[in-house]
């Protein structure tokens, strides 16, 4: 789990963890919290400290784990109980590589809805699975292929792409409860055309940092304000 100020989420998505997966070897990566999160983390899992950068805290903690499978989680997701042994049951077949869950977000919406249901249809068809969906993937696969490619952003896309290559992706009917906070924050509908933008203009090759600054930066899309009758 790669961490970064998440003292507002991190003590109950680890003793979430610890509760419904107790067999499970759990590693947190810091890349440098400013709060309380190592703090937080340390009586719930092994904790590490890495370089700043999702790929790169990701890759350096897969080299403290010990498992042959590997399973990459956000702070702010809530994990199926039913993952894990669904988990085991799809990587029986040796065709598969890896894969991910299906993502719902922890309130609805139409929007929110028809996002969820986009991100589970493009998982199964093209094979994208992004971090949201609690991506697992066979540790002697990942390693071949060298970790996750140290990108700015779109580290999960890229990786996913390369698994393809390898196997087959499979996307479980358990769900990853992603937080819909920034989502909500920003506007859904204008976060979504967001996204897009962004992972069009990584398809068209532009530099992954000039995408992470756009990112970080948020939608600048105007917002639609419903207009006011004048009063009489």
């Amino acid at each position: 789990m790669p961490v970064l100020n998440e003292e507002a989420a991190v003590h109950a998505a680890l003793a979430r963890l610890c509760r419904d997966f107790p067999e499970c070897e759990v590693v947190v990566v810091d890349g440098g919290s400013a709060d309380a999160t190592v703090e937080l983390a340390t009586p719930h899992a092994k904790v590490v400290h890495g370089p700043r950068g999702r790929a790169l805290q990701m890759n350096e903690g897969a080299r403290h784990c010990n498992g042959d499978v590997l399973w990459f989680l956000h702070a702010d997701t809530r994990i199926d109980p039913a993952a894990l042994g669904q988990i085991r049951t799809a990587l029986a077949d040796p065709r598969v590589v890896g894969g991910g869950l299906t993502l719902r977000f922890d309130r609805r919406s139409p929007g929110l809805d028809y996002l969820a249901y986009a991100s589970n249809a493009r998982a199964r068809r093209l094979h994208h699975i992004f971090g949201d969906q609690a991506m697992f993937v066979r540790r002697e696969v990942f390693e071949a292929l060298g970790g996750f490619p140290e990108l700015a952003l779109m580290e999960d896309l890229e990786m996913s792409r390369r698994l393809h290559r390898r196997g087959r992706l499979a996307v479980l009917p358990a769900t990853s409860t992603a937080s819909a906070r920034r989502l909500v924050e920003h506007g859904t509908w204008r976060m979504i055309v967001f996204m897009q933008c962004l992972k069009l203009q990584y398809f068209a090759g532009v530099d992954p940092r000039t995408i992470e600054r756009r990112y970080a930066a948020g939608p600048l899309l105007p917002r639609l304000r419903r207009r006011r009758r004048p009063r009489v």
